[in-house]
């Protein structure tokens, strides 16, 4: 007769987390991210440099802490490692990924005409800008046929506001020997809504440039909460 199987001691089960693990992944793979709301992506991500334990409750800290996934990833280093269960390692994994995200969609609109794949180009502006703690003024300057001839941060600012000098911006076109620019801009606050200080500065660029050959197709502002086109709202 076999030997009667014997039930293992309470201390031998298997930690409830692994089979959660299990389970994750296994959704994640058939049913794709959309399937999984912030914290549990955010947990397959801690799964990577916290092997043991259970990191659901990290995962909520951390998006009550900073509001998203996307914010989460965007969040300063510095901010990262204060929060208590953040190593160095998973700070590090989220920045890897963040700035992955940001080559991506950056990818996306550096081989086709920027015009023609719009979308694409608010994706990538907004993953690039939205979720940044300081004001920065970004230029994509363009070809004749609207293709990518650079994509460049200008200015970088405070939470509320970036000093840009309408000189200076015609004057790296003219040395790209760009054709026309889009303006790109964020507003930490989330809300995309421009000011008047950011019309007055759109319209004295175009002011400028327009002598020269030089046409502003759009200004955009992006936030957490959106986007805002100049063109769109016929802003200049």
């Amino acid at each position: 007769m076999p030997a009667r199987k014997t039930a293992s001691p309470a201390g031998d089960a298997e930690p409830h987390y692994l089979g959660h693990r299990a389970r994750l992944k296994a959704r994640f793979l058939d049913s794709g991210p959309e399937s999984l709301p912030d914290y549990e992506l955010l947990e397959l991500v801690l799964f990577r440099t916290l092997p043991r334990g259970d990191v659901k409750p990290l995962a909520k800290q951390l998006i009550a802490a900073f509001g998203s996934f996307a914010d989460v990833l965007a969040a300063p280093y510095e901010r990262l490692v204060e929060i208590k269960g953040v190593k160095d390692a998973t700070a590090t994994d989220f920045k890897v990924i963040e700035a992955a995200a940001r080559r991506f969609a950056k990818g996306a609109i550096g081989k086709k005409t920027v015009l023609s794949s719009w979308s694409a180009l608010i994706d990538y502006c907004r993953t690039a800008m939205a979720f940044d703690d300081r004001e920065r003024f970004r230029i994509l300057f363009l070809d004749k046929k609207n293709g990518l001839i650079a994509d460049e941060v200008q200015q970088s600012g405070t939470i509320d506001h970036t000093p840009v000098y309408p000189r200076e911006v015609v004057r790296r076109a003219l040395e790209l020997r760009a054709s026309a620019l889009i303006l790109v801009h964020n507003h930490p606050s989330g809300d995309p809504t421009p000011s008047r200080a950011d019309i007055e500065m759109t319209r004295t660029i175009v002011q400028i440039a327009k002598p020269l050959g030089i046409e502003i197709h759009d200004h955009v502002i992006v936030g957490r909460e959106g986007h805002a086109s100049f063109r769109a709202l016929k802003l200049f």
